[in-house]
């Protein structure tokens, strides 16, 4: 007696967070806003190179305009400025108001432009250090997250689940360490997983990127991330006047990542792209600060045991090591909390010493009897079918007479074929046997195991 509802087998990601929810309670650990070269934490070559290509890549700029792309305040940005000019690699080429000057590259400025983009295309806003954002994550870790249960209850309103499931995921929520979700296929896994979005209250901050080594990894990814408001002109002018937080990181509810069968060992490494010269994060760092959720563990092209092996270490110590393709290696925060969701047994997929790991080990089976009569009940809602409660009692005798499971994807698949046929038909959908045998023979390929 430890199931959920009715589940798509699609991946769906949660509506953003409301932004008053989102918000809440950042100001305490906003990333302050640099008011020198120094506190960028970052190479004045790096930044003298960054503005180079940006102004190759976009023409003329005043030096506000340079800010807003670069993130920086303008009166961080003036000595480098300054340096390109001395250097006779820009110039001033007008004067839009007789206020603000233009900056312009000379003949000799775009030739080292252009060999700045041949090195590395990034000619975005500038990155972080690495020590800026291990120190920022560890500010909003995740492990600081409270969930009672009310707030178990609220995330899954509507939904039948079994209370001492819900209590189950609240305490593994609060733990903040691996929970191992397993079971039968169609038991609803995923869509719980997903559902814990609910729980990531509160906002972080997302760096653009970070620099490493002078190399840039590209770490927002708007799939993954999604700003509590865009960058306005109010945002802007806080910059311009030296105001709020450092315009370098983006506020964002805090992430969930999903990854499926697609996944594999090289993607959990740097992402090197050698067209563009810098680099992708890994969705482990991308989930950095929120939750990531492996799905269907075990059906990747990697062998289970090799994927679940590479998790150890960053379980262990809440650190994850990386590596450049030039070979230096580092650390950053490996602080997530991992789902990991499959329909093979614990003991098939790792050993005892990966499971001593994982915090919690959540068992996922059938649903009992009034569990299935009540998804079956929402399911008929959402669609617009006729509720009979007879026509219920047959489905479920059928799945009793051929040993079938009451798994909780079935009543929104086999429903979901009745209101098909009734919309071929051009009639009102109903919960009729002739129907209900149709959308059986359908839907199960041949007689069940045992027959």
């Amino acid at each position: 007696m430890n199931q959920v509802n009715a589940m798509q087998t699609t991946l769906l990601r949660e509506a953003p967070q409301p932004a008053e929810q989102a918000i809440e309670a950042h100001d305490s650990y906003a990333p302050p806003l640099p008011r020198t070269l120094e506190d960028t934490g970052l190479p004045f070559q790096f930044l003298a190179q960054l503005v180079s290509k940006i102004l190759l890549l976009t023409g003329p700029q005043r030096l506000v305009d340079l800010a807003a792309r670069i993130k920086l305040p303008p009166g961080v940005l003036e000595p480098v400025i300054e340096f390109l000019r001395r250097e006779r690699l820009c110039e001033v080429a007008s004067s839009s108001t007789g206020v603000s000057l233009i900056y312009t590259l000379t003949d000799l400025g775009r030739g080292r432009a252009d060999e700045y983009l041949r090195m590395s295309q990034y000619a975005g806003p500038a990155p972080v250090s690495l020590q800026a954002y291990t120190e920022q994550v560890r500010r909003q870790t995740i492990t600081g997250l409270t969930v009672t249960r009310d707030d178990i209850r609220r995330a899954f309103s509507g939904i039948v689940i079994a209370e001492a499931v819900l209590d189950r995921f609240g305490a593994a929520m609060n733990s903040g360490r691996a929970i191992f979700v397993h079971g039968p296929a169609g038991a609803g896994k995923t869509f719980v997983a997903e559902k814990l979005v609910r729980l990531l209250a509160g906002s972080v901050y997302i760096p653009h990127a970070i620099l490493v080594e002078n190399q840039v990894i590209q770490v927002f990814d708007p799939i993954s991330h999604r700003p509590v408001r865009a960058v306005n002109d109010l945002d802007m002018a806080a910059l311009a006047h030296g105001r709020g937080a450092d315009q370098r990181w983006v506020l964002c509810p805090r992430p969930v990542v999903i990854a499926g069968g697609e996944l594999t060992l090289g993607m959990l490494d740097l992402q090197f792209d050698r067209g563009t010269r810098y680099y992708a994060a890994p969705p482990q760092l991308k989930a950095n600060n929120g939750l990531f959720v492996v799905d269907d563990l075990g059906r990747q092209l990697v062998q289970a045991k090799d994927l679940m092996n590479r998790w150890i270490v960053p379980l262990d110590r809440q650190v994850d090591y990386l590596a450049l393709h030039t070979g230096e290696k580092f650390t950053v925060p490996f602080d997530l909390i991992v789902v990991f969701c499959t329909n093979i047994s614990p003991a098939q997929l790792a050993d005892e010493a990966f499971l001593r790991r994982l915090g919690y080990k959540i068992h996922f089976g059938a649903l009992d009897e009034p569990q299935y009569r009540a998804v079956c009940t929402q399911v008929c809602r959402d669609y617009g079918i006729a509720h009979d409660e007879r026509s219920i009692d047959y489905l479920i005798a059928r799945f009793t007479e051929e040993r079938r499971p009451l798994l909780a994807c079935t009543p929104r698949d086999l429903l979901g074929q009745v209101r098909d046929q009734a919309r071929y038909r051009g009639a009102a959908p109903a919960l009729t046997r002739e129907l209900l045998d149709w959308a059986w023979d359908n839907y199960f390929a041949g007689p069940p195991a045992g027959h």
